[in-house]
This record gives C-alpha cells, sequence and structure tokens, in this order.
C-alpha cells in the first residue's frame, strides 16, 4: 500500500522507492473488513473499483453486526451512514430519543438505509444526485481477501516504476554519528542504501524497535484480547453485505463473507481461555465447513512510543495493534500513509514535522483505542470472569468523560475529525442500551403532531429505498463481470 501509494503521488519528484519483501515471510491478513474511507485510498492509488473487486474477491459492507455484547442473545447494527435526518439543527438521535421517551418511537435501526439492506442482503451503490433521499447519505466499505489486496497493490506500484527486490534484511547499517539507518543487508548479500525508511516488518519492528528501541506503550490492561485463532470455511450461500462480530466467553468472533470463502476468527485473551478451547469454540460456530488449518497469532495491544523515529516511519502492525473489532487496521495503515505524505520530509528531517505526526499519529490510535472499549466496558453480561473483568476495568479519562456526557444530555461530538463520527458513537451507546437521561433541548422546536408525520415520512422513504435495491449477490455479479 505505502508502495502504491508514494509511486502515484511521487512518480513526477524523480524520487526512487525501492521495496523489499519475503514470499518466505507469511502474512496476518485470512480475509479483511474495512470502513468506508478505503474508497478514497483506492481513488488516491488509481485502483478502479471494479478490477478491485474482481481481483481481491471483494464483497461490499454497510456496516458491522453485533451480536451477544451487552447481554447474550441481544444484536444491534453499526451502520455506515446516518440515522434518519437531522432536523431543527441537532443531530437526529436527539429526536428519536424525544420520540422514545413519548413511548412511539419505533427501533432505530428501522432509520438506517444500511443497517436495513445490509440485514436484507441487499446493496446498490450511494445515489448523490437523490438530495432529499436516504440513498445521498447511504455509505459503504468492503470485505476482501487482504493478499490478493496486497498483490493488487504491488502490481500497482511495479507498473509506476518501484523497484521489487525478493529477499530477507539479514543486517542494519546506522549512522554513527545520528544513528539513521544508512542501509540494510539482505541474505544474499546485497546492500540497500536509503535516504527514508517506512517499517512494514509488522509485530517485529524490525526498523523501528529491533534497530531504534523506540519502545512500545501497552494498552493491553484497556483492551485484554492478546490472542486470535484463524480459519477460512467455504462461500456462504448468499454472501450477507455486512461483517458479524459475536461475543463469546473469553472475547469475540468475526465472520467476514467474500465471493470466494468466507473468513473466521475468533478473538480472545489467552488469561481466561487456552488455545485449544478458543480453536475448539471458532470450529463449533463456523457457519460453514473449513478449507483450511487453523492459524494462531499473538499480539499486544498498544502503540510504539514513536511511530516517526530518525529517518524511520513505522506503519501497520509495526506502528501499533488494535483489534480488529471495527475493523481499522487497514484505515490506520492508510491514514498514516496520507499524514506521511502531508509531512513529507527533505533529507534534513525536520524535527518538529516529526514530532507533528507522532502526535497526530498517538491522537488517532487513542480516539479509536476508546471507541473498541466502549463495546467491552457497556456490557452487562457476567457469565464469564473475562466480562466480568471488562465490565469493571479501569477506561482511560477520555472515554470517562465521552460516556458521563452521553448519559447525561445525548451529547455526542467529533474530535479534532477523529474516525468515527457522533453515527458511530450513538451506534454503540444505544446498541449497548446505555440510556441518557436527556436528548438536545433543541429537539422539542416540533410539535408532536409534526414531528410524528416527520418520523413516519422518514420510515417509509427508507423502507421503500430497501424495497427496490437489488440482491448484494446479484449486483455483486453484475459488477464484476462489467468492464
Amino acid at each position: 500500500m505505502v508502495a502504491a501509494a508514494l509511486s502515484k503521488s511521487l512518480g513526477s519528484q524523480h524520487i526512487s522507492i525501492r521495496l523489499v519483501e519475503s514470499e518466505a515471510i507469511g502474512t496476518v491478513g485470512v480475509g479483511e473488513a474495512t470502513i468506508p474511507h478505503i474508497k478514497y485510498f483506492n481513488r488516491l492509488a488509481g485502483i478502479d473499483e471494479n478490477e478491485f473487486l474482481r481481483n481481491t474477491s471483494a464483497t461490499f459492507k454497510l456496516g458491522i453486526e453485533f451480536v451477544n455484547w451487552r447481554n447474550i442473545g441481544d444484536s444491534y447494527v453499526h451502520p455506515f451512514g446516518p440515522y434518519g435526518i437531522d432536523m431543527q439543527g441537532v443531530h437526529f438521535h436527539h429526536t428519536w430519543l424525544r420520540q422514545k421517551q413519548k413511548g412511539t418511537a419505533k427501533p432505530v435501526d428501522e432509520f438506517s438505509l444500511p443497517g436495513l439492506a445490509a440485514k436484507a442482503g441487499k446493496f446498490q451503490h450511494p445515489r448523490p444526485d437523490l438530495k432529499s433521499s436516504p440513498m445521498a447519505t447511504m455509505d459503504y466499505a468492503y470485505q476482501f481477501d487482504a493478499a490478493l489486496y496486497g498483490q493488487l497493490m504491488r502490481k500497482v506500484a511495479q507498473e509506476r516504476g518501484v523497484k521489487r527486490t525478493e529477499g530477507k534484511i539479514v543486517k542494519v547499517k546506522q549512522n554513527t554519528e545520528n544513528q539513521n539507518i544508512e542501509s540494510i543487508e539482505l541474505e544474499n548479500g546485497a546492500l540497500i542504501s536509503g535516504d527514508l525508511f517506512i517499517d512494514c516488518s509488522g509485530f517485529k519492528g524490525l526498523l523501528i524497535e529491533q534497530t531504534l528501541k523506540t519502545g512500545y506503550e501497552d494498552w493491553s490492561h484497556y483492551l485484554p484480547c492478546d490472542r486470535a485463532v484463524t480459519r477460512l470455511s467455504e462461500r456462504l450461500e448468499e454472501l450477507p453485505p455486512y461483517t458479524r462480530a459475536t461475543a463469546k466467553e473469553a472475547g469475540w468472533q468475526w465472520r467476514i463473507p467474500l465471493q470466494s470463502r468466507t473468513g473466521n476468527g475468533y478473538v480472545y485473551s489467552s488469561q481466561f481461555l487456552s488455545d485449544d478451547e478458543a480453536l475448539a469454540s471458532l470450529n463449533k460456530d463456523l457457519d460453514t465447513p473449513a478449507i483450511a488449518e487453523a492459524k494462531l497469532l499473538r499480539f499486544k495491544t498498544g502503540i510504539r512510543k514513536k511511530t516517526w523515529n530518525k529517518n524511520v516511519v513505522a506503519i501497520g502492525l509495526a506502528a501499533g495493534f488494535l483489534e480488529p473489532l471495527e475493523s481499522t487496521s487497514i484505515h490506520l495503515i492508510q491514514s498514516a500513509i496520507a499524514r506521511l505524505m502531508t509531512n513529507w520530509p527533505d533529507k534534513s528531517f525536520n524535527q518538529p514535522d516529526i514530532d507533528y505526526f507522532n502526535r497526530k499519529t498517538q491522537t488517532e490510535y487513542e480516539q479509536v483505542r476508546d471507541f473498541l472499549i466502549l463495546h467491552y466496558c457497556a456490557t452487562k453480561r457476567n457469565d464469564s470472569p473475562f466480562w466480568d473483568y471488562c465490565r469493571t476495568m479501569d477506561i482511560p479519562k477520555s472515554l470517562e468523560e465521552r460516556i458521563a456526557i452521553y448519559k447525561e444530555n445525548a451529547r455526542l461530538y467529533r474530535e479534532d475529525l477523529e474516525l468515527f463520527s457522533s453515527v458511530s458513537w450513538f451506534a454503540v451507546f444505544n446498541g449497548q442500551n446505555i440510556e441518557p437521561k436527556r436528548y438536545h433541548p433543541l429537539a422539542d422546536i416540533l410539535d408532536d403532531e409534526k414531528l410524528e408525520i416527520r418520523m413516519a415520512e422518514l420510515l417509509r422513504a427508507t423502507k421503500r429505498c430497501v424495497e427496490v435495491m437489488p440482491s448484494h449477490e446479484q449486483y455483486l455479479k453484475d459488477l464484476c463481470a462489467s468492464k
């Protein structure tokens, strides 16, 4: 991804880009779910959507279904797109909460076009030209084979002049004065020098950690899951346009439907569950027969103390890791690439630019971290030691404040253009049944009769849109068949 994006943005700058990787080193991806921002990266990289769908076994994604998170038997959808429309200058959820307190509200999911379409197995591209329709504001992401996506990115990068070198790095040479990286040595003895090094070496952080000893900020006390067992299974008969995350005894299980197969994994805490127990639980709950051996991943949630240190920028797992509960891993890679291009250095490596990059990266990770923690701490489950821990654990002050504000008056804010909008926060707050005492006073401007009429009209418009949508399966087939 880095090579593809930089080759597109810097191709006219006479900058030489070298991609060093080894086929002998495996990748983590076993079927990846994403969030809507990936569309912008693909456009930046010059990727045609239909080509992308064909080459990565991709499906569309309208949201994430969360099952058993508050209590066993509960479920809700975090949709990609708003609920209803804002009224009188206040967010829609305030109007809905007013109606709910009156006892006349329909379930809020019925006001979400992507949520309803997801559960109905339907999909259609948004229609921004239909200004007054729910179709204008619907959004979407993708579910795809991460390994195939990597191959597509490699192909794009090489077509734009990136030189790829196959081989393992065995030695790193540093400048004796400033400790910057000067070159890397491969198994075959080849030396590759450079001015800027992008460390995409995964959890081990070959340059950022093993060489520069940058340090790691451990967040596992907030997000205790530290392992995942993954397994591929056969394709689902009908492809649902959403990812499912089902809470289990000591973590949660994902299901990611692709055109060719299904990605599955159990993310869990080794403190509360053994690897054998996790595998047995995963196998028991597969929706289709397994088609590959299981893989075990170990990780520690957190972030490097500096993601840009000297002339090394760590991106992806080398920079940090936040578990895949809200499908943010690929986004954090792509946002880091965008931030790097914004702060692209010259050979002087201006320290204030580097400090800014690190500060913004830290903030982004902390904001995503807080959103993930909310899913765990806002539970009522008391059926296992794991959920007892999550329900009673200390949480960051930033999240405490956000919860307290919402509980008091349902107010939500989006700080510093953070990744998740007020709609996303509301989806989880409401889905986990966190009840606010009040709603925004401006939601009372409409009289009761007009409120009921507008809400009924919104319901009808949303349901009509779902009715006329084609099935996700057929829509996908038609797109993949077109050139």
